[in-house]
């Protein structure tokens, strides 16, 4: 499962990186932008989604709340989605349909480990993302990662891994389609070649034993 990440890049590179989709209202969130060297579940994470046929930068709640759903304190939140199985749950299958987003990362952790990419630059973690609407016109917009096989790396330390998207492949990814589009997506689910990643023990913290205690639900 992914069930903690980072996204430390200071502001100016971080803007840097990703100036070919910021617009001029961006400004806003980026001020308010500071580097996480641990986010978690059900906290604001930052994420770009199409609608409308723009590409947006917004925040939204880690955990999917669909947009059906009738009681929000009640229902589930899942942090993660199966690439395997994310055509068919009830939770997941419109939002693959016409949601998908992506999260920038930086790293993520499993089971007290460090995982980046080997030149350390930031990387696009596969998600999709939901909108739910109160009766008193109140929305939360919420999204989770999308979960597929480990590679050779992480499959010491889980039986899974974040999707993440190859670079150059973004808007491909976001671009909205039908059942064929879609399905030329799905070499995209695959996990991402070992050979590009390093992996390093961390430091043991409360933060990273729940993170164990979480993966264990996956």
């Amino acid at each position: 499962m992914c069930g903690r990440y980072c996204l430390d890049t200071p502001r100016a590179e971080l803007q840097r990186v990703l100036k070919s989709w910021l617009r001029p209202d961006d400004s806003t969130w980026l001020n308010h932008y500071a580097p996480r060297d641990l986010i978690r579940p059900h906290e604001p994470v930052l994420a770009l989604r199409r609608e409308h046929g723009e590409d947006r930068f917004s925040h939204m709640l880690w955990g999917l709340l669909p947009g059906w759903v009738k009681d929000p304190l009640q229902a589930p939140r899942p942090i993660n989605a199966r690439a395997e199985t994310i055509a068919e749950k009830a939770s997941f299958r419109g939002p693959w349909r016409h949601h998908r987003c992506l999260l920038p990362s930086t790293a993520f952790y499993e089971k007290g480990h460090l995982i980046h990419r080997k030149d350390r630059q930031l990387f696009w973690l596969a998600g999709v993302w939901d909108r739910w609407i109160g009766p008193d016109g109140s929305e939360v917009e919420s999204c989770c990662v999308i979960t597929t096989q480990p590679n050779s790396l992480v499959a010491p330390l889980h039986d899974r891994m974040p999707v993440i998207i190859p670079e150059g492949l973004e808007s491909i990814w976001l671009e909205p389609g039908d059942g064929a589009h879609r399905r030329a997506l799905e070499p995209m689910l695959t996990p991402s070649p070992a050979d590009r990643w390093d992996c390093k023990a961390v430091e043991p913290t409360a933060q990273n034993k729940s993170h164990q205690q979480l993966s264990l639900l996956d």
